[in-house]
């Protein structure tokens, strides 16, 4: 199955939303103690806002479920890992959007509204786009011996997800003025879970509906050879959907929140930066000798689990698990990622967060190891096509107390954050720590997937040696050339495993190199991590 990875909110990891590949906005900047306010939360007049922000998240979290989705068909329709690795890169552009953010919140039609000039012209994209996608998305997955076109699709999904990425900036911004200050707090509850909704959606519901196995065995009695929905119907369904909804909030959701942006600002003592102030407050942090070092430890640790959150399910597929099992066995870990956040919080509180972070590296080492292990042994415990329960219990645990460390390191690492911010910057600042933190697993899992073909032997068995010789069943072309003869590509040692040793050793040694500066960061003093200087005889 596929772990979602950590990031700013429901992706992140992706994945990790991998994917955790779904991020929530960042926390407003901390009042000082002498302005701290306090206001009872009145839904009363604010219910509709609540209900639009609830349904625009869910709508930002349909193309990222079906991005998601996407790998599992390739891998059913017989692409390589290095054509799986092409298509990783259609999931880094949540994970670069501090690029344009500043873009984003700085320029802007007035009349038309501060974040409508942002989030109308991308949601209708996105429709577009799905409606285009539906044309002729099944001839580009390939199958029935035709190879997919993955450089394309990679490109259509990368702007999609671009698309995504920018309606979630102008969705955050809008989000913090559409509700009354009082209730500011349910914009990051519609955030998680109006984008975990539609993740759901997206992924699991549509992997469900496309399966012909699960729609025979569950929701039909009569026998089909497909299933309740392809993906060209999904996608026509969503980008219909995106049309309306978006000329609906164009038309009669007004914006007033130019005048009400800088309310906010002057309510939370923090500064308004423009796009010029905006990029030399990220050119100033690069220059930081303590977030040059977090930096290269965010951009590190995830190497460690690499292997096991980009090719796990993958390589569960390719031994006969069915990928709509599988994704429908992230639904009893639902419940448990909602409580996890809440209860590990406890235990980040204070000035040294990081230590949970620390202590729940081994842990997760552990599961990684395990989960490759269950791999290895699919193969002998599927009979004849058959899953037993047994099995997925086993999946499921296993999963389970992977998660319970991976949020224990993502609320440690956000807590640490949150910390560490210059309030003066919070919002900028946040969201650049946690561009790194998305950074640092994405680049590893595409490296990572792209090396599992370079690092696996094939070989043409029960054919004549000559044509053995010739055929390394690196392409679908060899493949079918080896069939053809009469043979079989059989994996005489699969390069999964030996990423996953490589990976476990380079975990373990990256913890002994990097704990001490790990602990080193969390005894520098707050003024360390400032940007913004306090002007003398300003008083905050």
């Amino acid at each position: 199955m596929r772990r979602r990875q950590e990031s700013n909110g429901t992706a992140a990891d992706d994945t990790d939303k991998q994917h955790l590949l779904i991020e929530s906005p960042p926390s407003d900047s901390p009042l000082n103690a002498s302005d701290e306010v306090h206001e009872k939360t009145d839904i009363r007049g604010d219910r509709g806002n609540i209900a639009i922000l609830f349904f625009l998240y869910v709508m930002q979290g349909i193309p990222l479920g079906l991005i998601a989705a996407v790998p599992m068909l390739l891998q059913n329709r017989g692409a390589s890992y290095k054509q799986q690795a092409e298509f990783s890169f259609a999931y880094w552009p949540f994970s670069m959007k501090l690029l344009w953010a500043p873009i984003v919140d700085s320029v802007y039609i007035r009349r038309f509204g501060r974040r409508k000039s942002w989030l109308v012209p991308s949601q209708y994209l996105i429709g577009i786009f799905m409606l285009f996608l539906s044309w002729q998305v099944d001839r580009w997955l390939g199958g029935n011996g035709t190879e997919p076109n993955v450089p394309f699709l990679t490109m259509l999904f990368f702007l999609l997800n671009f698309l995504a990425a920018t309606q979630d900036i102008a969705v955050d911004g809008w989000a913090l003025t559409m509700l009354k200050r009082c209730n500011v707090g349910y914009a990051s509850t519609c955030n998680s879970v109006g984008q975990t909704a539609g993740y759901f959606l997206g992924y699991v519901v549509f992997i469900a509906l496309e399966s012909k196995d699960f729609c025979n065995s569950y929701l039909r009695t009569e026998q089909l050879d497909k299933g309740l929905v392809t993906l060209p119907e999904f996608l026509w369904f969503w980008g219909v959907c995106f049309m309306v909804v978006t000329t609906l909030v164009a038309i009669f959701k007004k914006e007033n929140d130019v005048q009400d942006a800088h309310t906010a600002a002057r309510y939370t003592d923090e500064h308004e930066l423009n796009l010029r102030e905006s990029y030399k407050v990220l050119f100033d942090m690069v220059r930081m000798r303590p977030i040059q070092i977090l930096a290269v430890i965010l951009l590190t640790v995830k190497v460690t689990f690499a292997a096991s959150d980009a090719v796990t399910s993958l390589k569960l597929i390719d031994a006969g698990v069915p990928k709509e099992k599988l994704a429908l066995l992230v639904v009893p870990i639902i419940p448990l990622q909602i409580v996890l956040p809440l209860v590990v919080s406890r235990y980040t509180h204070g000035p040294r967060p990081m230590e949970v972070y620390v202590k729940a590296i081994p842990y997760r080492i552990v599961f990684s190891a395990a989960a490759a292990v269950i791999t290895y042994c699919t193969p002998y415990m599927i009979q004849d096509g058959h899953v037993p329960i047994y099995y997925y219990v086993l999946l499921i645990v296993n999963y389970a107390l992977y998660q319970v460390f991976l949020y224990c390191m993502f609320v440690a690492v956000m807590a640490f954050f949150a910390k560490i911010s210059d309030p003066a910057v919070g919002g900028t600042y946040m969201t650049f720590l946690n561009t790194l933190s998305n950074l640092g697993g994405n680049w590893p899992n595409t490296v990572v997937l792209w090396l599992v073909d370079v690092l696996t032997w094939k070989e043409c068995t029960h054919v004549n040696p000559e044509v053995a010789a010739q055929n390394s069943c690196l392409t679908n072309k060899q493949k079918a050339e080896c069939e053809a003869a009469g043979g079989e590509c059989q994996i005489v040692f699969d390069g999964y495993y030996i990423e996953s040793i490589i990976c476990i050793i380079y975990g373990i040694v990256w913890l002994l190199l990097v704990r001490r500066w790990i602990k080193y960061l969390q005894s520098l003093p707050t003024r360390n991590w400032m940007v913004v200087k306090k002007p003398k005889g300003k008083k905050r």
